[in-house]
């Protein structure tokens, strides 16, 4: 064993981390007295050894097809073939005209007050709650549409974390969004450290037992909140929206997270993108599984003199 496996062996944690799906390859008849070859993606709980000398491979994130490929079943909601690749084309192609496209906006929290140690008392700045302001303005503008053809936008749900500043910005936000449902403050939403980030030295042992603590919460996260939507039937088609909007008020690196998985570039790489305070991060799920970024930390409506990240202003940091 290499000294950086001894390194990390010690820090397999008491709960295995999230997989996120596996499955058991049939087996031939040529081979009925083998044990089919497993296959899993996702944290992997049994990997063994290190990665690059780097952190646990068990923490390292096992794409389900060799990347840059796309995993055209990556929400587990892609339609059964039937066999018939005519039929198939045919019913993607009826999927792409009469289907729902889901649009989720990621909005970061406002700056608050780092100073404190508990979460309760670690509020928005008054910066940040300017900040926030803002933003309820430009979602306001968003979702009202931007003529009679494009809008209003049917918005279902506004989500939030169960941290302090993402409820406080989500509060102001709503403000401006009257109507439209809240949901239940989501402790799986709240900040954290998702995966290892690469570039990056040797995970410590805190970082080990963080990511062992935070992913699987966060990849629930993911997973409860990115998915296609269902094929309509008939009744949907006619009566339903073809656009349905839903706002997450959460954490600069739980969106860079989502943002990673969402587009299925490796998770390791969130470290390299940035989200200022009360920036929007904008992606659309097309009815037939693809995901695209419209915005990724936009913030043209926070002015250059009002521009954080966390504590730091503007840009020269």
């Amino acid at each position: 064993m290499n000294p950086g496996a001894r390194r990390f062996s010690r820090h397999v944690p008491a709960v295995a981390a999230v997989v996120t799906s596996a499955w058991t390859a049939k087996s031939s008849s040529a081979s009925k007295c083998e044990a089919p070859p497993k296959k899993s993606f996702g944290m992997v709980p049994d990997a063994e050894g290190d990665f690059h000398n780097l952190f646990p491979k068990r923490q390292l994130w096992q794409p389900k097809v060799e990347y840059p490929l796309w995993d055209a079943n990556w929400d587990d909601r892609k339609p059964t073939p039937t066999g018939n690749e005519e039929e198939d084309r045919n019913r993607m192609r009826q999927l792409r005209k009469d289907g729902v496209t889901r649009h989720i906006i990621l909005v970061r929290h406002g700056q608050y007050d780092e100073t404190e140690r508990d979460d309760e008392k670690r509020l928005l700045t008054e910066l940040g709650r300017k900040q926030a302001d803002l933003t309820g303005r430009r979602l306001k503008v968003m979702m009202d549409g931007a003529s009679e053809e494009f809008g209003p936008c049917n918005i279902k749900v506004v989500h939030v974390s169960n941290m302090a500043r993402a409820k406080e910005t989500a509060d102001i936000i709503a403000s401006h969004l009257p109507g439209v449902p809240r949901s239940e403050p989501n402790p799986n939403l709240n900040e954290g450290r998702p995966s290892h980030n690469i570039p990056g030295g040797r995970a410590s042992a805190g970082a080990i037992e963080k990511t062992d603590e935070n992913h699987p919460r966060i990849e629930q996260a993911f997973r409860e909140l990115f998915y296609r939507a269902p094929p309509p039937d008939e009744k949907q088609t006619k009566d339903k929206p073809k656009h349905e909007f839903e706002i997450v008020v959460c954490h600069a690196n739980v969106i860079r997270y989502f943002l990673c998985r969402g587009l299925q570039i490796p998770p390791e790489a969130w470290l390299r993108l940035c989200t200022f305070n009360c920036s929007l991060t904008y992606l659309t799920i097309r009815p037939t599984g693809t995901v695209s970024c419209r915005m990724l930390g936009d913030m043209g409506h926070i002015p250059y003199g009002m521009s954080t990240f966390s504590m730091h202003p503007g840009y020269n940091w």
